[in-house]
């Protein structure tokens, strides 16, 4: 007859097991998670690409691009009006705000005005995921770098060679 403590250890060792098989099992499903989320966030940015390249210069897309995990659209906006989410970004025009710019966007900008001095180090993407309160995870993080190397590419924002984004001087005497 076994000893009252080796059923329990061989119950412990069992325990065990599952334990690992479980956490294996977890593991694997959050990296297939986060694949499955950056392959979402490329296609959203995908769709807005080619809505942005199919358009026209000055033309106006009536339909916005809606997020897929939405559940239900949103309604067109009317010419002249706020921003909708999704929409193009402008180039940066000499006295531009950023209140032209969709939500998403602005927030980026007006963050990166108000914390970092001009000249200052700037932030690394995931730097800015944290600061907009995004989770941390490579699916947002991607999205945040996504979104400010637009802003990069319209003269919002600057890009320092080692990655940091930072706000761009209003002026061009600012700097001085």
């Amino acid at each position: 007859m076994a000893s009252v403590m080796g059923l329990l250890e061989e119950r412990e060792t069992a325990a065990r097991v599952r334990v690992e098989e479980l956490q294996a099992e977890a593991d694997r499903v959050l990296a297939e998670l986060g694949e499955a989320e950056a392959v979402l966030e490329r296609r959203v940015i995908a769709r807005g690409e080619l809505a942005e390249a199919l358009a026209a210069p000055g033309m106006v897309i009536k339909e916005p691009v809606v997020d897929p995990r939405d559940t239900m659209p949103k309604a067109p906006e009317a010419k002249g009006r706020a921003p909708v989410a999704g929409s193009m970004v402008p180039r940066r025009g000499e006295r531009a705000t950023a209140q032209v710019l969709a939500p998403d966007y602005r927030r980026i900008v007006e963050l990166l005005e108000a914390e970092l001095p001009v000249g200052g180090e700037g932030l690394m993407a995931k730097e800015l995921t944290a600061r907009l309160g995004l989770e941390l995870v490579p699916a947002k993080i991607e999205g945040v770098r996504s979104k400010a190397k637009r802003l990069v590419e319209r003269d919002w924002l600057t890009l320092a060679p080692s990655g940091r984004f930072m706000p761009r001087a209003s002026a061009p005497d600012a700097a001085s």
